[in-house]
């Protein structure tokens, strides 16, 4: 009889325990695939600001002897950032990759800060509406990159957590959960690049001749 016990008692634990790990790789499941499709609302919004830049580019060009430093930056970060994209819908499970693809968006967020400034020069750029047009849209679109990373982050954070928690830590590398990639802040990155042209400071309201 007591045997019969002890075996029913092991069937028991058993039966939990199996219980227990189906329900932490449902969990898991659930939640890296929420981190998958915000990932692919950050690539959106990305590709976005990427499809923007050669008609900006473009309209820059027609300005005078615009500061052609400042395009082959342009040109030189979003290509940077097109190396990194090869295995775009990995990078989450890739923090090597997922770093390297931050420092070149990075990169680039800098190159278009730096064609802002410049355009301050420009009162005929400034004036023009399709630059203005492009100008809203970018503007646009850097906030919404601003908005999906957090939320990306809140994701991962959220996968991460239960990952890394008990009983689910035991066995969630054996099952292939492995962590995902966060965004981390950088200088200035809590601000979208200014891109506001409703006013020009002062020295810049006429260009020397």
């Amino acid at each position: 009889m007591g045997k019969w016990i002890a075996l029913g008692i092991v069937l028991l634990l058993v039966l939990m325990l199996g219980g227990c790990v189906v329900a932490s790789y449902n969990g898991l499941v659930g939640k890296s695939q929420a981190v998958d499709a915000q990932w692919a609302q950050v690539e959106n919004v990305y590709q976005r600001r990427a499809d923007l830049i050669p008609n900006l580019v473009n309209t820059v060009k027609g300005a005078a002897n615009f500061e052609q430093e400042t395009l082959t930056k342009i040109a030189e970060a979003r290509a940077s950032v097109g190396k990194v994209q090869i295995d775009a819908k990995n990078l989450p499970n890739n923090p090597g990759a997922f770093a390297q693809f931050e420092q070149a968006q990075a990169g680039l967020s800098s190159a278009l800060s730096r064609l802002m400034v410049v355009v301050e020069r420009y009162p005929e750029l400034k004036a023009n509406a399709n630059f203005r047009d492009l100008q809203a849209q970018l503007e646009g679109t850097e906030n919404r990159i601003s908005t999906e990373r957090m939320r990306y982050n809140e994701t991962a954070q959220a996968y991460n957590t239960s990952r890394l928690s008990f009983p689910t830590v035991i066995f969630a590398n054996m099952l292939g959960f492995g962590e995902k990639a966060y965004f981390k802040s950088q200088a200035g990155a809590e601000r979208a690049p200014t891109v506001d042209f409703g006013s020009s400071p002062a020295p810049a309201a006429s260009p020397a001749q």
